[in-house]
């Protein structure tokens, strides 16, 4: 019954893990999945390996030109916030329910701490890859390229998965630095100490204009010593390759289509462009770059948690045949015991859940043995959209 079922079995999480892990990676019939599923666990993890470890040719990172964007469904420009203004929490509201990202302006962040942590990220990825490569592979942490996740995804992409909490240990990366090997830690600690905390006062200003009782309902699932939440360095070089091959409407993907499985996403990137939206007709348009602004993403967790009234957006990067991008991104995660649910004080009188009640645990295994582009929130939904 588990194997056949066509939504995650609710029986033990085992089962649940299973089906996490193999519904989705082999779309075949019940039978063959129930013989996969009785493998020994060691020939799981080998196929698993196997595709991560797969060397991909230039040709898997083409994707196909999106279709031209209708005037009439986009907006005249991003929605941008000034963090320091008192409308701001209405203007954050407003956009998360319209749009699902923004971009911020006075964030209070210090530049001292952003241009640091640049620097620090273009040295170590202008090392020797065999350099690199000693802060690798992500197991979950650790440096990575070309190969996005477990399950076949790439992407014309290096980057390092870091474990933002302060407590953590960097020694698989410090290794690397000849010199001064804490200063790339303190340089993390600072960035992201800082990024957290905007990340909060955002929450904070949401949940006050929803009329959110206590205002930190958010915030505090951030500051939560247990609190799951990632910091990624991406680095996409440049491609000369992209002159060598024949384009034919089609762009070089430096970063799969997707959403953010977290509460809130805080991004900055150099002045180089590459980071696209989807918007609700399906069609793609460019974010222009801004090194001196955040944008903030909403994430799946926050689209379940407002009932569906913010809306989590589908982004990805295209890559440049000529300028490198570096950006960093802080992935405000909860615990990974939390529940993830609609808060009541947001449900309007018999207004239903459209999602069934999980833990961030149990979405984010769900999330990272999944494809990118999958609908990760549609197996969650009450009535299930089409996958």
């Amino acid at each position: 019954k588990c194997l056949t079922y066509k939504l995650p079995p609710p029986f033990f999480l085992p089962y649940h893990n299973l089906y996490f892990s193999f519904s989705y990676k082999y779309p075949i019939n019940p039978p063959l999945k129930c013989v996969l599923l009785l493998l020994p666990l060691s020939l799981q993890l080998f196929n698993s390996t196997m595709v991560a470890l797969s060397n991909p040719t230039i040709e898997q990172f083409f994707v196909k030109t999106c279709k031209p964007v209708n005037p009439l469904t986009f907006p005249p420009s991003i929605p941008l916030i000034d963090l320091s203004k008192p409308e701001s929490k209405h203007l954050l509201v407003k956009a998360c329910q319209d749009f699902g990202f923004f971009k911020v302006v006075n964030h209070g962040v210090p530049t001292k701490f952003i241009n640091k942590l640049e620097s620090e990220a273009i040295k170590f990825f202008s090392s020797p890859l065999s350099v690199k490569q000693k802060a690798g592979p992500p197991s979950p942490f650790g440096y990575g390229s070309k190969n996005i996740g477990k399950n076949g995804d790439v992407g014309w992409v290096e980057y390092l998965l870091l474990n933002p909490n302060p407590e953590s240990d960097y020694h698989q990366l410090l290794s690397i630095f000849e010199e001064h090997p804490d200063d790339f830690q303190c340089v993390v600690d600072d960035y992201v100490a800082e990024v957290k905390k905007m990340a909060c006062e955002i929450l904070e200003l949401m949940a006050d204009e929803l009329k959110l009782e206590p205002k930190n309902v958010l915030s505090k699932l951030l500051m939560d010593e247990q609190s799951d939440s990632v910091f990624r360095v991406n680095y996409y070089p440049p491609c000369p390759e992209l002159q060598e091959h024949e384009i034919n409407g089609r762009n070089l993907i430096g970063f799969g289509e997707h959403t953010d499985p977290q509460i809130i996403s805080v991004l900055r990137s150099n002045n180089t462009s590459g980071l696209e939206i989807s918007l609700r007709d399906g069609s793609w348009v460019s974010v222009p770059p801004d090194s001196d602004s955040f944008f903030i993403n909403v994430g799946d967790s926050l689209q379940v948690m407002t009932n569906g009234r913010f809306k989590s957006i589908k982004h990805r990067v295209v890559a440049n045949s000529k300028e490198s991008r570096v950006s960093m991104i802080y992935f405000g995660g909860p615990p990974l015991n939390q529940t993830i649910a609609p808060l009541p004080s947001l449900l309007q009188t018999d207004e239903d859940s459209l999602y069934k009640e999980f833990t961030w645990f149990e979405y984010k295994t769900y999330a990272f043995n999944s494809a990118l582009s999958h609908d990760r929130l549609g197996v969650f939904e009450k009535i299930p959209s089409k996958i």
